[in-house]
């Protein structure tokens, strides 16, 4: 045990040292109005806010970072999988198998976003974020941009009186579904997460159309249209891949409503509901749109699978320990959230359902997800925090209900994931934050056919964090 945690002190230290002069690079920057800071002022802020203190006097342009470096140290096992001694990748050949990839306590790539933020008239910004290094894309890749007006170039008390209360946001942009995606690691801007990982069903996804949001005394709403995919397709669908015979393609409809106010003196309360509705997708992406990829890297993955590979053989093995319900050509999902704060107290809570199906099948599968947070923050300035979650997700297996092809299965019962939790971290300063968390995650009720069955994985995982 000794010998363990002088090996974490000096990770902590190695990591420490390598990053805290990346901070050199944030400068005195230029303020842009209605923006979620990068620091740990950025903890638990949700829509952007309406109130703008900062006066228009020209263009300005901002530009940002985040970076993130980490050492795991897990391991995982599935005793119970058929043919859990079998698979490999070699030669650019496949074994199938269930064998599980033997991974060994080290770092994991590091991975840098780069924000530009521009003032570009009395509250109307743009935003264009960028993936520098990730696990998912290793070649740089633009995340999105958009543009948000708070206020309109037009004349008259009617659209200033409007824009008091009105938000627009169009554009590539993270559609706001729910309230996990506000608190979740996203490439090296990891710094608002008081652990390593978001939900176990993630719900991240990048796509094209606008967002229309009212705020007034504490009370929020919002209406939105994209395209439902993670880029622009302006093909129509191919039978081939389509053989439930529907080709048309269908927006996706976002909406969401709540409060977030102060209800006593130190006590925050916040709660939302949020819904996102696609009824024919060529491949919605909500439940794996991530172009960053897990921070638990290669841990529950199979043993045949290339992870530098995009094409051919092999497939890059982005999401380890995230599970993906594949609802990609028709979805239904319905987020409740649940946010308390009081001193230094926090608790945050989701209660997800979800229904959709691929276009191979003919019926609709169901998903459910479950999650609580409880963070303390302590010192003087909030510096330091300790946490626990627990999160749990059951489903129905893609293609396990009317499905056709060759990834067509029998089984039709509910699978399980739990996770268990236990964080820590420190705020160096307001841009760099050291933590360290501690998992266990089990996989429960799994065909033995699949190689998740019994599967289970746990240890922990060091990061340190820079933002500004």
């Amino acid at each position: 045990m000794k010998k363990t945690m002088n090996n974490v002190s000096r990770i902590c230290i190695l990591i420490v040292l390598g990053i805290v002069p990346m901070t050199m690079m944030a400068q005195q920057q230029p303020k842009i109005g209605s923006l979620r800071a990068y620091d740990q002022t950025g903890i638990n802020v949700f829509e952007d806010s309406k109130a703008d203190s900062v006066k228009f006097d020209g263009l300005k342009v901002r530009w940002g970072a985040g970076f993130t470096q980490q050492f795991q140290n897990l391991k995982d096992e599935n005793p119970g999988a058929l043919k859990s001694d079998v698979g490999s990748f070699s030669g650019g050949v496949s074994t199938p198998g269930n064998k599980l990839k033997v991974i060994t306590a080290g770092f994991q790539t590091a991975q840098a976003n780069l924000f530009m933020d521009v003032q570009l008239a009395d509250g109307i910004r743009l935003n264009v974020t960028s993936y520098l290094s990730a696990k998912h894309h290793n070649e740089t890749w633009v995340k999105g941009g958009y543009i948000q007006f708070d206020k309109l170039p037009f004349k008259g008390q009617f659209w200033g009186d409007l824009m008091k209360i009105t938000t627009i946001k169009i554009g590539h942009f993270e559609v706001d579904y729910g309230d996990e995606h506000y608190r979740r690691s996203d490439g090296g801007q990891a710094l608002y997460n008081p652990f390593m990982e978001g939900n176990v069903m993630d719900e991240f996804a990048t796509e094209i159309g606008g967002e229309v949001y009212f705020k007034k005394n504490g009370l929020f709403g919002m209406f939105g249209l994209t395209n439902g995919m993670i880029k622009g397709n302006i093909d129509s669908l191919y039978a081939a891949s389509n053989p439930d015979g529907d080709l048309h393609k269908s927006p996706t409809i976002l909406l969401k409503a709540g409060f977030d106010r102060k209800v006593a003196d130190n006590v925050r309360l916040r709660l939302s509901a949020s819904y996102y509705g696609n009824q024919s997708c060529g491949g919605n992406t909500l439940f794996g749109g991530d172009r960053t990829g897990s921070n638990y890297q290669f841990v529950m993955e199979e043993n045949s699978a290339n992870p530098s590979s995009t094409t051919g053989a092999g497939t890059p093995l982005a999401f380890s320990g995230r599970f993906n319900p594949g609802f990609s050509k028709k979805i239904n999902a319905l987020m409740f959230n649940a946010f308390l704060k009081t001193g230094g107290f926090e608790l945050f809570g989701t209660a997800e359902t979800a229904s959709g199906r691929t276009a191979a099948e003919t019926s609709t599968r169901s998903a459910k997800q479950y999650a609580v947070d409880a963070i303390y923050r302590f010192g003087a300035t909030e510096n330091l925090f300790l946490g626990a979650r627990y999160n749990t997700v059951s489903a129905h297996l893609a293609n396990s209900k009317g499905g056709t092809g060759a990834g067509a299965i029998t089984y039709t019962g509910d699978v399980q994931v739990n996770r268990i939790a236990l964080a820590g971290g420190w705020f160096l300063t307001k841009n760099v934050l050291l933590k360290a968390e501690y998992v266990n995650q089990v996989y429960n009720s799994f065909p033995s056919a699949d190689y998740r069955s019994t599967g289970k994985f746990d240890g922990y995982v060091v990061e340190a964090v820079v933002g500004f």
